[in-house]
């Protein structure tokens, strides 16, 4: 094997990081790490041997597209796809990202990457500005995959990270539904429809509409269903609400899903999305969604008196600050009184001076 000046294997150099530190570092054609260890060493060796292998690996993928240049902002989309980072993401998280990627590719992938910084990205996201919620999810995968060229060393920083999101239009996301809404919908679509079982599913699990359409016969075990979810992977038993159960209780035992399309076959996610649109459509409800249902069943929880571990039980959600923001449409009202009843019966119980046992009933009579 070739050895350089230095006494270091080929492609291989000594340099110093950012804290100062004298370390070894392999470069050729795109692919740029620093190698731990003594030189020469196995170990030392073996990592050299994947730092060849990988960029051999990307130079046969980029050469499969004549378009993609070495060094190249499509060079860093191939690394990423191949990724670790990206390989270990869901698959339906994999589609957004490549999607958004694609796009983003499609007008600046031929740039150099050396070349990308924070002004350049503020730009691309300034010319975004009437889609606000599409810049900050181009800003958030172009983190990502910025973050992966910080660690293979194809960068010194991520650009990405010093650029401000657009403050969202919408915080809550989308609208949760409310009892009004729910009655107007089952006013439109009765017991026995289809859009009366897909309402149902939906409210009555807390569940995604991509694992809402998934849902059949083999999902129900005794009195619950259950859920393997597709974005968390979380494994629920949820007990089937009795309103759920009289909107099953029509269908064939042989229909291994529940829902089906026209043509007899199951929706696919986004099919599902976009039928279920019209239903509300055909309500009067044009704000309303899927998955305001999901966040309305977490409402209903919250309302009933409900834990955040108790309502995570149900949505399955991984992280209990993303079920607070999920309930933060709990009726103001309902928890406003139970706030001041347990303030009243607290000064009751405590004799205190200024108590006013009148207010209980003044503000019943307002009612």
């Amino acid at each position: 094997m070739l050895k350089t000046r230095s006494g270091l294997p080929k492609h291989c150099t000594y340099q110093r990081d950012r804290n100062g530190k004298r370390r070894v570092r392999f470069r050729r054609r795109g692919v740029s790490v620093y190698l731990t260890g003594i030189p020469w060493s196995d170990d030392f060796m073996r990592q050299y041997a994947a730092a060849l292998e990988r960029e051999s690996i990307d130079r046969a993928q980029i050469g499969a597209n004549k378009r993609t240049l070495l060094g190249s902002f499509s060079a860093l989309c191939v690394s990423y796809y191949n990724s670790p980072e990206f390989c270990g993401l869901k698959p339906s998280t994999q589609r957004v990202r490549r999607n958004i990627l694609e796009r983003f590719r499609r007008e600046h992938g031929h740039r150099p990457l050396k070349d990308l910084k924070a002004i350049h990205i503020r730009t691309i996201l300034g010319a975004m500005a009437r889609q606000p919620e599409s810049a900050n999810g181009l800003l958030k995968v172009l983190r990502a995959v910025l973050g992966h060229a910080v660690a293979v060393g194809l960068l010194a920083s991520n650009a990405a990270l010093g650029v401000k999101p657009y403050r969202s239009r919408n915080a809550g996301g989308y609208p949760t539904w409310t009892e009004e809404e729910i009655a107007q919908f089952k006013a439109k679509h009765p017991l026995g429809s289809k859009a009366h079982l897909a309402f149902a599913l939906a409210l009555y699990t807390g569940q995604r509409r991509g694992d809402v359409v998934r849902l059949g016969r083999k999902h129900i075990w005794g009195s619950r269903i259950m859920v393997h979810q597709e974005k968390t992977w979380a494994a629920l038993a949820i007990p089937i609400h009795p309103e759920l159960e009289r909107a099953l209780a029509p269908l064939s035992e042989t229909q291994t899903t529940f829902l089906l399309t026209d043509f007899g076959k199951p929706f696919t996610a986004a099919g599902f999305g976009n039928w279920f649109r019209e239903q509300c459509d055909m309500a009067n409800l044009h704000h309303c969604s899927l998955h305001g249902l999901r966040k309305a069943a977490c409402r209903r929880l919250a309302e009933a008196g409900c834990s955040a571990n108790e309502i995570a039980a149900i949505s399955g959600h991984a992280s209990l600050r993303e079920v607070a923001r999920y309930t933060s449409a709990a009726s103001q009202r309902l928890l406003a009184d139970r706030a001041v009843e347990r303030q009243l019966r607290a000064q009751h119980e405590q004799n205190l001076p200024n108590c006013e046992p009148a207010f209980t009933q003044q503000r019943k009579s307002d009612e």
